[in-house]
């Protein structure tokens, strides 16, 4: 029961978020919940765009890693960290993209061949994104593992360090597709452009904490993977990585 609940509010919150930040950047960030008056509404603001790379960031460290040890009934934390960090992680993206108190200025829309285009590059960016989940293991990203690993009354089995696919071509496909939502979208706002930035730059920092904890635990597999693969920008001149 305890396994089931933690999968259904897991992937629940976590179509919602998606869902969210899909329609949400589709209009530039033009549209919201949030009804903060200014100047209070740049405070509010600022904190729900910032919470969500800090907490995300301290939850992958080792300290986070002990808190969702402890965020399940009955001794099952650990096994179902997956899980309780998917669901927090949706959490903070539903915030961000629900509640924020948007402004009513439009910088830019695009019109027509312009916006088809954009369409047709924002909707690959997401198709990006989702085949980078695959390739890392979609069980980990969705949440699942920890929630169905305690269902079979197993221990949770990570996937091998990803190689394949996408990862053949730069280490980091996940942050990089999720950096090109930010940035193909038909319509321009403050908020869009401060949601953009903010977060272009935790994708391009924030691998760089994942990359040493998959030194520790790959060794010389890892660092000979990182010579031969480029971090965030393709090169086709290289040879595919070696296992």
């Amino acid at each position: 029961m305890i396994a089931f609940g933690y999968g259904a509010l897991c992937h629940s919150i976590f179509a919602v978020a998606v869902l969210s930040m899909v329609i949400a950047m589709f209009f530039g960030m033009s549209e919201g919940f949030g009804r903060i008056a200014e100047p209070w509404s740049l405070f509010a603001n600022a904190f729900l765009l910032l919470q969500f790379p800090a907490l995300h960031s301290f939850l992958l460290s080792r300290s986070g890693g002990w808190v969702l040890s402890r965020n399940a009934p009955s001794g099952h934390g650990r096994t179902l960290s997956t899980t309780s960090y998917a669901i927090i992680a949706s959490a903070q993206l539903c915030a961000l993209f629900l509640l924020r108190t948007l402004s009513d200025v439009v910088w830019w829309r695009a019109e027509g061949a312009l916006f088809a285009i954009l369409c047709c590059l924002y909707g690959l960016s997401w198709l990006l994104l989702l085949k980078a989940s695959f390739d890392a293991g979609a069980e980990v990203q969705s949440g699942a593992l920890g929630w169905m690993s305690m269902a079979a009354d197993r221990r949770p089995v990570f996937p091998d360090m990803p190689t394949t696919g996408l990862f053949r071509i730069i280490r980091q496909p996940i942050y990089v597709a999720f950096a090109l939502t930010l940035w193909t979208v038909p319509v321009w706002t403050p908020d869009q452009l401060a949601v953009a930035s903010t977060l272009t730059a935790y994708c391009l920092l924030a691998p760089l904490m994942k990359e040493r904890r998959f030194e520790a635990r790959y060794g010389a597999r890892f660092r000979n993977y990182r010579a031969q693969v480029p971090y965030a920008f393709p090169s086709f001149t290289r040879t595919s990585p070696r296992e």
